[in-house]
């Protein structure tokens, strides 16, 4: 199946992230998704002024695995995968640090701390969702305790990596992942802490001390160790603690992503064709050529002359022909494939291709959920929408997935992030003035949002499942004001 979640990334982006989940029992899956973008025409966008380079440059992508899903209490508790899985790693670390055993080291310990990451996340989501009052004061607890285990159980696996044999940068894998921790405990219970205070209730404050205990234990611990923390009187350290936050993620979450190798797609059938436009246009040349030297002879101003105007004519029917053919290709063909691995195996591969198309070329199916207003229809006949086709084709073998994981591993996330700059070049000012008149007749001058609207629809095709996904954003040129999903 495909999950797909957008959200307002920045002012300026947004952001599309879409799971393709592989079944269990399917050996291979084949995933399709057609984006239709329908835009303005006061925008100008338009196939003179922007182009596929332009479209590709406002899209950036990061292709990683899905998180291994485990509850906070599974990391340590009962069959524990990932604690064992990390302790396992650091003894053959410590007893036999070859390069491999090192790799599967620094492995182990990003693995785990994205486990714990997802977990911490989707517990305090949990508990921001919960409705069943008389749980609250349960799951607090549990949430404390299940982390102090894990803290305790993790930090005590130091003194198996603490040997000659573990140089200091090799030790650091293991501080990195310890202080990313660190900051995701101290802010997600502050976090909870503010939400639990926010409900003005005195049935919380039980809970709400057992958070600010677990907060102060952890704020101690990380001045024992030195790492950075939030200082409500320190801004370059709180610039700090932010960018240095931001490695460390980027870091932990290495493992996740995918080897991406992007090439263009279709080159040998582009090329064939160009080699038969440029034989057509040869042919047209030198059949007018053998026919006026039949007639005219050699070496005759009328054979200069259809000379001269075949060549002419030549280039621009060859140009023609790679024209039409471009235009026919892109029916059949993608413009980009990337080949997607784990280390050294393939596991899969994505294809893309982007077009601007005419509404006829629209399925009617999208075209009934883009439901236009009888005022923008009314426009419509005057400027016309703009209609981008962005397609997207993904394979993905799950025996080379399960082959190369040591966890069970649902697929893979495509987080597409489109930048909508380009889209706001040409747009009015934010706001404009408008006027009513007040309780006292006076006429008052107030300023308004000069809002546009990018309408989205999707087409998301699994095995013979067939969903539709409809999204607006709302942008002004001072940037993005919200992102809708629309039934």
């Amino acid at each position: 199946m495909i999950d797909i979640a957008a959200k307002v990334h920045d002012k300026f982006s947004i952001e599309f992230k879409v799971g393709f989940l592989v079944r269990r029992k399917c050996e291979q899956s084949n995933f399709s998704i057609n984006t239709w973008m329908f835009v303005p025409n006061s925008l100008d966008i338009n196939p003179l002024t922007y182009d596929k380079n332009h479209f590709y440059r406002d899209v950036k992508s990061y292709i990683r695995l899905i998180t291994p899903v485990f509850l906070l209490r599974e990391i340590t508790a009962g069959e524990a995968i990932p604690l064992k899985n990390l302790e396992k790693a650091f003894h053959k670390a410590a007893s036999e640090p070859t390069r491999t055993a090192i790799r599967e080291y620094e492995s182990q310990i990003k693995m785990f701390t994205a486990i714990f990451k997802s977990a911490i996340r989707n517990e305090v989501v949990h508990f921001l969702n919960n409705h069943i009052k008389d749980d609250m004061e349960y799951l607090i607890t549990s949430y404390v305790e299940t982390i102090r285990d894990i803290l305790v159980k993790f930090r005590n696996l130091r003194r198996i990596i603490n040997v000659p044999t573990i140089s200091t940068e090799y030790l650091n894998y293991y501080f990195f992942a310890d202080e990313y921790i660190s900051n995701l405990v101290d802010q997600r219970t502050c976090y909870l802490i503010g939400f639990l205070q926010s409900k003005k209730s005195r049935k919380y404050k039980k809970s709400t001390a057992l958070l600010s205990s677990l907060w102060q234990e952890e704020s101690a611990y990380r001045k024992e160790k030195g790492y950075i923390s939030v200082d409500k009187n320190n801004p370059t350290k709180n610039r700090e603690f932010i960018f240095r936050r931001s490695i460390l993620k980027k870091y932990v979450e290495s493992d996740l992503f995918l080897r991406a190798r992007k090439k263009k797609e279709g080159v040998l059938v582009e090329q064939i064709y160009y080699s038969i436009a440029a034989g057509l246009s040869m042919i047209f040349a030198t059949a007018v050529a053998f026919s006026f030297q039949m007639r005219y002879g050699n070496f005759t101003m009328p054979l200069f002359i259809a000379l001269v105007v075949s060549y002419m004519l030549k280039d621009r029917i060859k140009e023609l022909m790679r024209y039409y053919f471009a235009h026919k290709r892109l029916n059949r063909y993608f413009d980009n494939k990337t080949e997607i691995g784990i280390k050294d195996a393939s596991i899969g591969w994505i294809k893309e291709g982007v077009d601007f198309i005419s509404e006829e070329k629209v399925l009617r199916e999208v075209m009934n959920l883009r439901s236009r207003t009888p005022l923008v229809e009314a426009e419509n006949r005057i400027t016309d929408e703009k209609i981008i086709l962005y397609r997207k084709q993904v394979f993905l073998d799950r025996v080379e997935i399960d082959k190369n994981s040591d966890y069970p591993i649902a697929g893979i996330n495509d987080i597409m992030r489109f930048h909508l700059s380009r889209f706001m070049q040409k747009t009015d000012n934010p706001e404009e003035a408008i006027y009513y008149l007040n309780e006292e007749g006076e006429s008052v001058e107030i300023y308004g949002d000069k809002i546009y609207y990018l309408n989205i629809l999707m087409q998301l095709q699994f095995e013979d499942q067939v969903n539709y996904k409809r999204f607006r954003v709302s942008f002004t040129r001072a940037g993005i004001i919200r992102l809708e999903e629309l039934a």
